[in-house]
């Protein structure tokens, strides 16, 4: 089975458009979605979207008091317990969906932190690649039979712009050695991100399963409450010089085109933005769009899976094989 290039396909979208766009008359009754984070922010957006096009959606939240409050009025959503930074939470809420015996046509591995100052999860890995790595790649595999059940079933994963700043030092990922920076350890998590994309895809494809990674624009969302109000100004200018903010509803559109759109039928592994695949750019190329090279490196993202499943402590299910 031959592999996605990636390169833009020329959808008409554009940085503007929103999920409605996207959408437009498609259904998604009798469809069962997974949006972690999905009640702040984009992922709020993503829920909002899929939901009312006629899917139900599962939003897992850490706080479910607080995500019931910001999903209130919003027709077929569920709200469940989840911890991503727990590998036993993760556990429980993958138990419980599979309980259910639904399959799952849409997974959109949404939540994250962001620029936050080192912290440690209890198995001593750096608080931004165990959250928003680590607990999706668990979850991912934990759900591996719904995804199965599906018989057609799409992993999103949210990567960003940030990806520009690093890849995965794979000598040091959890800083134990190198001094701790917040950029650096934002900026591996997102390449990790596009390379659990790439690696999952390559198992999954066989069996109706496809993967993706989304870079959503530059969106002002919860991500910054780590950072002084310096930090975010300087961001704000910056991104202003190089590309426009986009409002949360636009920020959930590549998500959206990516867990529905028929433009990517029988394609997978491909870091997405602006509702299209996103040019492979040098490690050194100017401007703000575009994906580096670290981020879509193939043996990179199998050192990578290897290494996730001895953390996690989770194996790829025996139906779960990479093509030759």
């Amino acid at each position: 089975m031959t592999t996605t290039p990636q390169a833009p396909l020329g959808t008409t979208y554009g940085p503007t458009a929103t999920p409605r766009d996207v959408l437009g008359d498609l259904r998604l009754e009798g469809k069962i979605a997974i949006v972690t984070g999905g009640y702040a922010g984009v992922g709020l957006e993503t829920t909002r979207a899929l939901a009312s096009a006629g899917a139900t959606v599962v939003v897992p939240a850490r706080s479910p008091e607080k995500a019931r409050a910001a999903l209130a009025g919003i027709a077929g959503v569920e709200v469940d317990d989840l911890d991503l930074s727990v590998p036993t939470s993760v556990a429980a809420f993958a138990r419980r969906f599979l309980d259910s015996a639904r399959p799952l046509a849409m997974l959109v591995n949404n939540a994250g932190v962001g620029f936050i100052p080192l912290t440690r999860d209890a198995r001593g890995f750096e608080s931004q690649l165990a959250t928003n790595h680590l607990g999706h790649f668990q979850l991912t595999l934990q759900l591996w039979p719904a995804l199965i059940r599906a018989q057609g079933a799409r992993v999103v994963a949210l990567s960003s712009r940030g990806h520009v700043r690093s890849g995965v030092d794979f000598d040091d990922p959890h800083f134990h050695r190198r001094p701790y920076d917040k950029w650096l350890a934002y900026g591996q998590s997102k390449t990790a991100n596009a390379l659990f994309a790439l690696g999952l895809d390559a198992r999954g494809r066989a069996h109706g399963i496809r993967a993706f990674s989304v870079h959503p624009g530059a969106v002002i969302t919860d991500l910054v409450r780590s950072m002084s109000e310096e930090e975010v100004r300087a961001a704000v200018a910056r991104s202003n010089t190089q590309s426009p903010l986009k409002s949360a509803e636009q920020g959930a559109a590549t998500t959206v085109w990516c867990a529905v759109s028929p433009d990517l039928a029988g394609m997978g592994g491909v870091y997405c933005e602006d509702c299209d695949i996103a040019a492979a750019v040098s490690g050194d190329a100017p401007g703000v769009t575009g994906v580096r090279p670290w981020a879509m490196d193939r043996a990179a993202a199998e050192r990578l899976w290897t290494l996730s499943e001895a953390w996690c402590g989770v194996t790829a299910p025996p139906t779960c094989t990479k093509d030759a």
